[in-house]
């Protein structure tokens, strides 16, 4: 079985559900940015020892949470010493709005994993995109580079719509399926 990590950060509580969501389906560990942008010092550790990192943050004012940048920044020493060369990389990220420039945010995240030398893995799913889609649908987003949900910001964290919550397992299972074909060959 391929070792996975979610490495999230979440201001409110919503991102992490999410990330929990992914978690359950790709069969991951979690790894929560704090309210600094530190993570545990073992984490850096377990993501060297990674097969597959998915990457999750908050969308806020157009980008990724000032915490996953922290954090982003802080791994320069795995760059510099390439230690997450060839690694599998998905992410996700939620926001209040439906579109919220979500997409700038999944393309920090991209370019995040291709500077690290990484293999990104993307939704792999049609989008619900139909007259008759309901939110309640699997990708009724409609993203493909990476996952994005979306919590009205006067929703509590038990009202993230159950469709986000399915989709996320499914991405997550994704990551899981990419990164055992990675390692059968």
């Amino acid at each position: 079985m391929s070792s996975i990590y979610v490495v999230y950060h979440s201001g409110y509580g919503h991102t992490k559900r999410i990330a929990q969501a992914v978690a359950e389906g790709a069969r991951a560990e979690l790894i929560a940015i704090d309210a600094e942008g530190n993570v545990p010092a073992q984490a850096w550790e377990q993501l060297a020892a990674a097969d597959a990192i998915v990457l999750g943050t908050p969308t806020y004012m157009g980008g990724p949470s000032w915490q996953f940048k922290c954090f982003a920044d802080a791994s320069s020493k795995a760059w510099g010493t390439q230690q997450w060369r060839d690694k599998l990389f998905a992410g996700f990220t939620n926001s209040a709005s439906m579109n919220g420039d979500k997409a700038v945010t999944m393309q920090y995240l991209v370019t995040f994993a291709m500077q690290h030398g990484g293999l990104w893995v993307g939704m792999g799913m049609k989008a619900s995109n139909t007259k008759a889609a309901q939110r309640s649908d699997i990708n009724y987003v409609g993203a493909f580079s990476g996952l994005h949900t979306t919590t009205p910001a006067d929703a509590g964290v038990d009202e993230i719509p159950q469709g986000d919550l399915d989709t996320a397992r499914a991405f997550g299972q994704r990551v899981a399926q990419a990164a055992a074909l990675l390692h059968k060959g």
